[in-house]
């Protein structure tokens, strides 16, 4: 009994610096790539093009964007979807995000942002920020997972405790309670040439 109990305190204090770890490995992941994303919008020397170019590269990074997919079309209609229709969607769905994240990069003036220490959920790792500008403040929530092939990845955001994940899944279940993934993909390549 005492070696079960010894074997489980052990236990125990050997995981905590592996969460410890994971904190500090996504911590400055996360810092890494915010703040270079903060130095090419301020970098008054870069084209729009260049630098929309170097953003799109540190987000791809950053982003598990094919998981984001899956879990913005949800159990209910992902796995009915054929193998080139989950490739169509997910390709038109990452164009989406791209341009809604450089669009809202657009608006960018001089803010600053507020870093909070990430926070072990579960498996998972979630990181608070606050973009600041005088007397306004924006809170975004990352929320990251460990991948196999490429470490941490963020797969959904949290913008002033809106999921991006859950309001494009209420969009498209709105589209497709009365349509079909044709009408979907209709409406995704809309957006994209708008």
């Amino acid at each position: 009994m005492k070696k079960a109990v010894f074997v489980l305190i052990g236990l125990i204090l050997t995981a905590q610096p592996a969460f410890a770890d994971n904190l500090t490995e996504v911590d400055v992941f996360m810092k890494e790539r915010l703040n270079g994303i903060m130095r090419l919008l301020e970098d008054k020397t870069l084209s729009k093009e260049v630098r929309n170019e170097k953003i799109v590269a540190i987000i791809t990074e950053a982003f598990d964007f094919t998981t984001m997919a899956k879990l913005s079309l949800g159990k209910k209609h992902w796995p009915g979807l054929s193998k080139e229709d989950k490739k169509r969607f997910t390709d038109l769905f990452i164009e989406r995000l791209k341009t809604s994240y450089l669009e809202k990069l657009d608006l960018y003036d001089d803010e600053k942002i507020v870093y909070s220490k990430p926070v072990q959920v579960k498996k998972k790792i979630q990181m608070m920020t606050e973009l600041v500008s005088g007397d306004s403040k924006i809170t975004m929530l990352y929320k990251l997972y460990q991948s196999k092939k490429k470490g941490w990845q963020v797969y959904d955001l949290e913008l002033e405790g809106v999921s991006l994940i859950t309001t494009y899944r209420s969009q498209f279940n709105e589209v497709l309670a009365t349509g079909s993934m044709n009408d979907l993909f209709a409406k995704l390549e809309r957006s994209d040439d708008q």
